[in-house]
């Protein structure tokens, strides 16, 4: 790329740089500063802007904050294991507030040995809702993504001021072997400010809560659940259904997205009338992506892998979309092309474009990751100078 100083100075380019991470390998910010570094070999005077993005768990609350101009704010919490921890969530400038569970409650939080769905308690993250409203703050994202629980949202209602009964009225803590022992909810006490304020779950997860599609089985054994627990969670779970269902005659058991983040979903839409908006089109909103696009010439993203799933309200589709009401075309950078890849075409792609150069194993393309997106940015860049 030596031919940098022989640039024309383009002064009207305007690059948007919104990708996925390439897991396990390429970081979002990784790419969207190699992004940067390279168009600027070929357009030195491009505007660019660089999005990190996450759909919901892990990393959702930087990419929020790096994109917005937010600012972090720290709480004590317990942990999903009942150790005390800080845990911080994000303050966007309108005020509004960002929380990923996985910050409190999240399966990172618990060495491996000691993961057990049946002590696990989200608690911690409804302590960090109760920490925002009671700052003032009442618009709030919650993501749901790498829980560590499968309570069915009791400890986060709890923290809330929920309390969850046995059949002699003692006040259960709101773990997973408190599933199948509760059998009356007093909601009565919770606090005025959790009903003024507005939630929203960011969650691309449409399992129930029960079934063999439901939170425990599809779920638990990530979360350290062997399968004798797997059946008495699962049991637990039926029955903390019929009970939720009594008390408030909503069908919730088959709800979709009710499973999310161990059933912390139905507990919110149950507990806090919380809306479900999937993890990119949440992201998109809070960044203000569409205001980004405004004189924008062009949107690079991408992820590992590009099927029919992409298409399917994860990254590239909602990018993609948002990008086709504004009339911004989009290239996608990705590690391969799966079946299905084509019909990312009808939600606003405009070309997908693999990095690996030939035949290459999965290992080595994982190995050679920066090598790679590096080459295939550069010929990115390099076909746009041409045509430009």
């Amino acid at each position: 790329m030596d031919e940098a100083s022989h640039c024309e100075e383009w002064t009207d380019m305007k690059f948007i740089f919104a990708s996925d991470s390439f897991k396990g390998s390429l970081s979002s910010e990784w790419i969207a500063d190699t992004l940067e570094e390279t168009a600027r070999c070929f357009f030195p005077a491009c505007e660019t802007v660089k999005l990190c993005v996450a759909d919901g768990g892990e990393g959702t609350v930087d990419a929020v904050i790096k994109a917005s101009g937010g600012q972090y704010r720290t709480a004590a919490v317990h942990g999903p294991m009942g150790e005390l921890t800080q845990a911080a969530y994000g303050v966007l400038p309108d005020k509004r507030v960002i929380i990923e569970m996985a910050a409190a409650s999240g399966l990172p939080l618990v060495p491996s040995q000691r993961r057990n769905p049946m002590l696990a308690s989200s608690r911690g993250t409804g302590e960090l809702i109760l920490d925002a409203l009671q700052a003032g703050y009442r618009d709030i994202t919650l993501g749901l993504g790498g829980s560590a629980t499968n309570d069915g949202g009791m400890g986060a209602m709890a923290a809330l001021g929920v309390r969850f009964l046995d059949e002699e009225g003692s006040i259960l803590p709101g773990r997973g072997a408190d599933l199948g022992r509760v059998r009356r909810i007093d909601d009565s006490g919770i606090l005025d400010r959790v009903r003024e304020a507005h939630i929203t779950l960011m969650c691309d997860v449409t399992n129930p809560l029960v079934g063999n599609q439901g939170a425990t089985y599809t779920f638990g054994p990530q979360k350290g659940a062997d399968p004798r627990q797997l059946a008495e969670l699962e049991a637990g779970m039926e029955g903390y259904v019929r009970v939720l269902q009594d008390t408030y005659h909503i069908p919730i058991g088959q709800a979709p997205g009710g499973g999310a983040a161990g059933g912390l979903g139905a507990a919110c839409m149950i507990f806090l009338q919380a809306d479900f908006q999937s993890g990119i089109k949440a992201l998109l909103q809070l960044t203000d992506f569409e205001k980004h696009l405004e004189g924008a010439q062009l949107v690079v993203t991408g992820e590992g892998r590009a099927d029919g799933q992409s298409a399917d309200g994860k990254v590239l589709s909602g990018i993609g979309r948002a990008a086709a009401r504004n009339h911004v075309p989009v290239i996608a950078l990705t590690g391969c092309i799966g079946e299905g890849a084509q019909n990312l075409y009808d939600c606003g792609i405009t070309s997908i474009f693999p990095i690996v150069e030939g035949p290459v194993s999965l290992e080595e393309s994982m190995a050679r990751g920066e090598e790679l997106y590096r080459g295939a940015a550069e010929r990115l860049f390099r076909l746009l100078k041409g045509v430009l």
